[in-house]
């Protein structure tokens, strides 16, 4: 089982951590800041310095899978190719810093925290979304148009309006007896540990609040210049918003 030290602490950049397993799938740890692969969100990259200052490059980051494929409660740490010298010295219970990419992390979270207003804004169903460091886009499950400059102006709005952005949790009866908080008709919140992670944006104001496993900035006004860049009709009942930074 690793740790997920991101899920409640999106800005922490590092942490020591142990090897648990090294195999095809990657480095597992005991604990980690790097995000995996889920919820449209790109895993994260970044290094895993060993005990004596060498840098294990980390290309992606996913769960961590058993033999029939289901994901386990371990994440994997892909490393980047040409590192099997490196990588053969890792073993169990070996230490390291598991340090994530920053730069690239923070575009993700103001990405994803950008696709919540997109939410607010266009208050249809999602079924398809994609966040990377470079664009990032949702599907919404309608037939109207939709205006990219309207669009652009409202995240302007509310990026500039400074709301507070806050990490929750609602319990799966909770969840149940409100699955109108469930906007997502391809991802949907994992169950079973009694608690669901939720993201709440503008407090009580009602900007945004949904389940929600991905990093996130604090405040709106952190997000800076977001624009959409691209507005296409995917079929006759989906609308694909593409953002990028302005």
């Amino acid at each position: 089982m690793t740790q997920e030290l991101f899920r409640q602490d999106a800005y922490l950049r590092e942490t020591a951590a142990t090897v648990t397993e090294v195999g095809p799938q990657g480095v597992v740890l005991d604990r980690t800041v790097f995000y995996p692969q889920g919820g449209g969100q790109a895993g994260d990259s970044g290094v895993l310095v060993l005990a004596d200052g060498a840098a294990l490059q980390v290309a992606d980051t996913r769960k961590h899978k058993d033999a029939e494929g289901q994901p386990t409660a371990g994440i994997a740490h892909v490393p980047a190719p040409g590192q099997d010298a490196l990588l053969a010295r890792l073993r169990p219970g070996d230490q390291v810093l598991a340090r994530i990419d920053w730069e690239r992390r923070h575009k993700l979270m103001r990405f994803h925290t950008s696709t919540h207003l997109l939410c607010h804004l266009v208050p249809q169903l999602v079924n398809g979304c994609s966040i990377t460091a470079e664009y990032a886009r949702l599907d919404f499950s309608m037939t109207a148009p939709l205006e990219k400059e309207a669009l652009t102006e409202g995240i302007a709005r509310l990026v500039a309006a400074g709301l507070a952005v806050e990490v929750g949790a609602i319990t799966d009866k909770e969840l149940d007896a409100n699955p109108a908080l469930v906007k997502s008709m391809s991802v949907q919140p994992p169950r079973g540990s009694g608690r669901i992670r939720t993201i709440r944006i503008g407090g009580e104001t009602g900007i945004d609040f949904q389940p929600c496993g991905g990093t996130h900035v604090a405040n709106t006004s952190e997000i800076g210049g977001v624009i959409v860049t691209k507005i296409e009709k995917k079929s006759a009942t989906t609308r694909r918003v593409v953002l990028g930074f302005s």
